[in-house]
């Protein structure tokens, strides 16, 4: 049997309104101190990751330098072969220029539109001295403007790189901390740098 209601002071307190419960705090989202802890971390980890990915891009561009002079070393070996009756061509349009008969030419277009090109992060250049006695070459060299030597060099675009390359008809690809443009003779070894093995 329920009570009466009757007196409520006799009774104890009775509230109609009803009581409010606290309500549990939710844990949706981040908190400001959350965010920057993540974003310390993430700038911690590319603080030490950048510097090794800059030297691995730099060691592929050199290896790929490498490559492009060897590639020049090769074609300049060809021509003298096949078209320059034993003299180098003294350019790269030069060797841009197929010989009759064929239809490629020595070097592809794109590294034979100018007197240098850039590839892979690096700067070309080939040149040779004309000799008065060179014969005309088989696909358009008049005569007395071929060479009997040549001097190819590869120097950074980066200027944090100090990994210059210069080659010549040697065909030995040698490796100096600053540019051997200036300095790589078109026959035997520049008076600075060292060999690539």
């Amino acid at each position: 049997m329920l009570p009466a209601l009757g007196n409520a002071r006799e009774m104890g307190r009775l509230d109609m309104k009803p009581t409010l419960r606290p309500r549990k705090r939710r844990d949706a989202g981040f908190t400001l101190i959350d965010i920057l802890f993540v974003v310390g971390l993430i700038g911690v980890l590319a603080s030490m990751a950048i510097p090794g990915m800059m030297k691995a891009r730099g060691a592929a561009q050199a290896a790929s330098a490498l490559g492009t002079l060897r590639l020049v070393n090769s074609a300049e070996l060809s021509f003298a072969i096949t078209c320059g009756l034993g003299f180098y061509s003294p350019d790269l349009p030069t060797l841009g220029l197929p010989p009759p008969g064929a239809t490629d030419a020595f070097l592809a277009d794109e590294m034979t539109g100018g007197a240098t090109f850039m590839r892979s992060g690096y700067t070309f250049g080939l040149g040779g001295t004309p000799h008065v006695g060179a014969p005309a070459s088989c696909n358009g060299l008049g005569p007395g403007q071929a060479a009997p030597g040549y001097a190819a060099t590869a120097d950074p675009i980066d200027s944090t790189d100090t990994r210059f390359f210069g080659t010549n008809s040697d065909g030995v690809i040698w490796r100096h901390t600053t540019t051997l443009t200036l300095t790589m003779p078109e026959i035997g070894p520049p008076p600075a740098g060292s060999p690539i093995q």
